[in-house]
């Protein structure tokens, strides 16, 4: 989706930070829709955007208002700082795209009782890690497992044989899952459907950030000189870092993948005519989600105090609806196996058990 940033009077964001301010044409009466950005811009290819793109959908097909901000840091305080800011702006939608935003949420929830919260793979809690969802919050988590699963058994499908890896950003449970559902995902497909892809321990791994994109590169050249011929990043910047390094492969005619994740990454893995090194992406819907949950406010149907999961079951995970790089008999078994997987002939374990890390 493009985004098309309107000129308006825009939040002084203090100590650094940046907002856009879009949506003026609808009229002083529309909602007005904020978001504040974590690590990264509204254009990084994975959690803001995608949740940025919902609010755009938003603004397009219902009228509303809608700004971003993004803080000088990510920083409890200079989360709470831009929460203020939108709030005192009239912005009493605020969207928070990630774990992140807890404790900040948690607290703003309280201090701003007139406004309305969205935090995405999230709960809000005062540090101790026991949610406390307020009646104007709703936090939102998605089977990441069962979207790893789907891009799992596609990347087997397609190479039949070879070796793949894995590269998260920091260790946490929305990442692990996507790793531990990947790996079921090529395992299944090596059990059931002929394939012979195989993942070594050495080939999975954490950088520890979601934003060192220098690292994400170093490690994608690591393992392909190793024998990778498919890398999943689930990594925010740092996947950008290992798509880059695709790409130049890629374009050295080297036949080497990287299944995406959160989004449709297949735009920015082009790095000849229109030929991409994205095989396949592991997506939420984030701009679905945050475009519904929009919805529902207008509607009167905010579904405030309650945690809610998106899975296959409800259409909230999946693979992209194009993907150019996997053949039609490959799309046709992944989707049977996403058939499976909502009636729950197919179950993906969310804990790592047996699986490496």
């Amino acid at each position: 989706m493009s985004m098309i940033l309107a000129a308006g009077t825009m939040l002084a964001a203090c100590g650094g930070g940046d907002d856009k301010d879009t949506g003026k044409d609808n009229g002083k009466d529309a909602i007005k829709i904020g978001m504040v950005t974590d690590a990264g811009t509204i254009d990084d290819k994975s959690f803001n955007q995608g949740t940025w793109e919902g609010i755009q959908k938003a603004q397009k097909e219902l009228g509303i208002q809608s700004k971003y901000l993004k803080p000088a840091g990510t920083t409890e305080a200079e989360y709470l700082k831009e929460m203020g800011n939108l709030n005192d702006a009239g912005y009493k939608f605020i969207v928070l795209p990630g774990f992140k935003f807890e404790t900040a949420v948690f607290k703003a929830q309280d201090k701003y009782k007139d406004s309305k919260f969205v935090i995405l793979d999230g709960n809000p809690h005062s540090g101790d890690f026991k949610p406390v969802v307020n009646d104007n919050t709703v936090a939102v988590f998605f089977a990441e497992h069962e979207s790893g699963f789907l891009a799992g058994v596609a990347a087997a499908l397609e190479l039949k044989e070879g070796e793949a890896g894995f590269i998260g950003g920091m260790e946490i449970p929305a990442v692990q899952k996507f790793n531990w559902g990947f790996q079921q995902g090529v395992k299944y497909a090596n059990e059931n459907l002929g394939t012979k892809l195989n993942i070594k321990a050495e080939n999975v791994l954490y950088q520890g950030s979601f934003d060192n994109v220098a690292a994400g590169g170093q490690i994608a050249a690591q393992m392909f000189d190793r024998g990778v011929n498919v890398i999943f990043t689930a990594a925010g910047g740092v996947g950008v870092g290992a798509i880059n390094e695709a790409k130049t492969r890629g374009k050295a005619g080297e036949k080497i993948w990287i299944v995406g994740v959160d989004s449709d990454q297949y735009a920015d893995g082009i790095y000849e005519g229109e030929k991409s090194i994205i095989l396949t992406s592991a997506m939420k819907k984030l701009d679905n989600v945050t475009f519904d949950l929009i919805k529902r406010e207008i509607d009167g149907d905010f579904p405030g105090g309650e945690t809610l999961t998106f899975d296959a079951k409800n259409d909230g995970i999946g693979l992209p609806a194009e993907n150019p790089n996997l053949s039609d008999d490959t799309i046709t078994k992944v989707n049977e196996v996403f058939e499976k997987i909502k009636s729950g002939d197919i179950k993906v374990a969310a804990e790592q058990g047996s699986l490496l890390k």
